[in-house]
């Protein structure tokens, strides 16, 4: 069985896609389709410092309305801005 390939949204050049879609809903299909592992990486790093920095409680249906909408920021629309008070880690 051949790799899935997807031209990926985020990072702009042709890159090994998911396995399979994410969530099991149109978004999930869309990110499938055009958003490679990657990416997939990156979201999810930076989901941990939002659920974090935020406190989010991902069993919370608004907290989850708030992920899924800088989920889509961060991959189809502008990107997404870390919280204003936020500090990276240094190593």
């Amino acid at each position: 069985m051949s790799e899935h390939k997807v031209f990926c949204v985020k990072l702009k050049q042709e890159l090994p896609g998911l396995d399979e879609p994410p969530f099991d809903s149109e978004l999930g299909q869309k990110i499938y389709n055009q958003v490679s592992q990657q990416a997939w990486g990156q979201w999810t790093e930076y989901c941990k410092m939002l659920l974090n920095e935020y406190r989010l409680n991902p069993a919370r249906k608004q907290d989850q309305e708030v992920i899924v909408k800088q989920m889509e920021q961060f991959f189809f629309g502008e990107g997404a801005a870390p919280p204003a008070q936020y500090v990276p880690p240094t190593h």
